[in-house]
């Protein structure tokens, strides 16, 4: 074995570990979190009210 297939190597078991965090990241963030709080659009709302520059 030459050293691309120990970088291939590599490069794969980093992809596996990012998408290892990446998944119990979903897990914890779904289960903290009502679904009703991560589908607001609370940006929107703020957005809304100083585009009606009210006085």
């Amino acid at each position: 074995m030459d050293v691309w297939n120990y970088l291939e190597y590599a490069a794969w078991a980093l992809s596996a570990l990012v998408a290892l965090v990446m998944v119990l990241d979903m897990i914890k963030v779904d289960t903290t979190y009502d679904n009703e709080l991560l589908t607001s659009s609370r940006e929107g709302e703020l957005e809304l009210t100083q585009e009606r520059h009210e006085l």
